[in-house]
């Protein structure tokens, strides 16, 4: 995709259509408005006036240029974008993407954009930008017929007055993250038979080279060195065998390099049938998305490659896949983990959190003061959150705050759920050191991550389970069904603002 960014003459851009934001309650006064009424005939005004376009979120109004109109655009794209007072830079993206699926849908191939609001230039233009990728992910990789082929393929943000360097990082911007996210969707997107786990440690390897980090790939004799064997009784029921995916960005100023590296630890079960402990049939092809904590990192460490944040970061995947067999884990098997913390397996459905021991142990082996994991890990975070917020918990309130907030910047909602002595007590077993489940429909999300931070030493550490929002149930105005990249906004932002 193409992209522009103009300072002056938005009218005259040279594309097929104009799209514009228009807020709650506004009236047709500010001078593009009454330019645009003009060339339309005063259809604008006419629709602002009739409440036919009344400027919400998410709301939109085509209209046709006159043929007089002394423009090379053929429509123009009311795009609402709610209460002036509360539009944030965040809510470019939702307007553009929305204006980008409205042209897709059209058969618009080019279009301007016009957000805009007091915001910074380079948050402006890479919230469009970003959008403007993100909005035309779709999921029909894999169809041979009713494919959508249509796409709109450029776009020109207009920011009046703003300087060219700045136009041009927030298109740079814009591009890593959107693509980032996109790449992080596709992957969560693949289906089982195709993206096993060495086939996610070969697009592991293939996206460091492109963008310029270190990988490396520990097979299952090397982790088995390392003595990770609650990771490796995840995968006993499998043919295909287990990966360890280790991404590193080394920052350019020396200075940077010395600093203690960040880790990001996803979980990427590339399919879970609960193994012995085995799933209900029904919903289990949604069990492809349990690797979205893994596209989540490889989709952040991709775009903190191309932006550069001055702080080392560690990407550590543990991917596996969940299937019952004769050499399948059983309920009330013991396993050691690399730590040499012993773990009674009492449901193999829980399978993530063994993942993600062993995951989050060697992030910190590797030197990372901070470790921030992210996985599918729990249903109960699904009935208590739904799909509108993340969970958060960890053990120290200052880097969940930072997460927190750093989500509010990019429009990510997260809500942080409590740890403590009280719940970690529930996950001591009679037979070993823990046990992998809590108490029956007690706590559930709070067991999994109490399990993770058994195996954090002296990090600190937090959680994100993205179980109820790595993918979207139904289409949304700016975003169509499926896999989201939840979270990869969140992470560059916190990397770049707090490393």
């Amino acid at each position: 995709m193409n992209f522009q960014g103009i300072s002056s003459k938005f009218t005259g851009a040279g594309v097929e259509a104009l799209s514009i934001v228009v807020f709650k309650g506004e009236k047709v006064s500010a001078a593009l408005l009454k330019e645009l009424d003009k060339m339309t005939g005063g259809q604008v005004s006419k629709a602002i006036s009739s409440k036919e376009f009344k400027g919400g979120a998410g709301d939109t109004a085509l209209f046709r240029f006159s043929d007089k109109a002394g423009t090379k655009a053929d429509r123009l794209l009311l795009v609402g974008g709610g209460d002036e007072k509360e539009y944030k830079p965040v809510d470019v993206a939702v307007a553009c993407g929305t204006a980008t699926r409205v042209f897709r849908k059209a058969g618009i191939k080019s279009f301007a954009f016009a957000p805009r609001g007091p915001h910074p230039t380079v948050e402006t233009v890479q919230n469009a930008v970003q959008a403007a990728i993100t909005s035309q992910f779709e999921l029909d990789k894999y169809k041979t017929k009713d494919k959508e082929s249509r796409a709109v393929n450029k776009l020109v943000v207009f920011v009046e007055g703003a300087k060219a360097a700045d136009l041009k990082d927030g298109i740079a911007r814009g591009r890593a993250i959107g693509d980032s996210m996109n790449f992080t969707r596709d992957l969560a997107n693949e289906p089982p038979n195709i993206l096993h786990p060495t086939e996610m440690a070969r697009r592991a390897q293939e996206m460091a080279k492109e963008v310029g980090l270190k990988c490396e790939i520990l097979d299952e004799a090397r982790m088995k060195k390392l003595g990770m064997g609650s990771l490796l009784s995840v995968s006993l029921g499998s043919e295909q065998p287990a990966k360890l995916i280790v991404l590193r960005y080394i920052p350019g100023k020396a200075a940077d390099k010395k600093k203690d590296p960040v880790a990001l630890v996803g979980k990427a079960v590339t399919f879970d049938t609960g193994g012995i402990s085995l799933k209900p049939g029904e919903g289990m092809d949604a069990m492809k998305y349990d690797m979205s904590g893994g596209a989540t990192v490889l989709g952040t460490m991709r775009a903190i490659a191309l932006l550069k944040p001055a702080v080392p970061v560690i990407g550590v995947v543990g991917a596996v896949e969940n299937m019952p067999d004769g050499r399948a884990s059983r309920p009330s098997d013991i396993v050691t983990a690399m730590t040499g913390k012993t773990i009674e397996i009492l449901n193999t459905d829980a399978e993530g959190r063994l993942v993600l021991a062993d995951a989050v142990a060697y992030a910190e082996k590797q030197g990372a003061t901070r470790i921030i994991d992210m996985a599918t890990l729990t249903g109960a975070v699904i009935i208590s959150l739904g799909d509108v917020n993340t969970g958060i918990l960890g053990n120290d309130q200052g880097l969940v705050d930072e997460i927190i907030n750093s989500g509010k910047s990019v429009g990510e909602r997260f809500w942080q759920l409590p740890v403590g002595p009280e719940y970690s007590r529930q996950i001591k077993s009679d037979i070993a050191d823990i046990k992998n489940i809590g108490p029956k429909m007690k706590a559930g999300t709070i067991m999994g991550a109490v399990f993770i931070q058994e195996f954090v030493d002296k990090a600190k550490w937090a959680h994100l389970d993205i179980a109820g929002t790595a993918w979207a149930d139904g289409a949304k105005a700016h975003q169509a069904k499926g896999p989201t990249g939840v979270a990869v906004r969140t992470l560059v932002h916190y990397l770049e603002t707090k490393g």
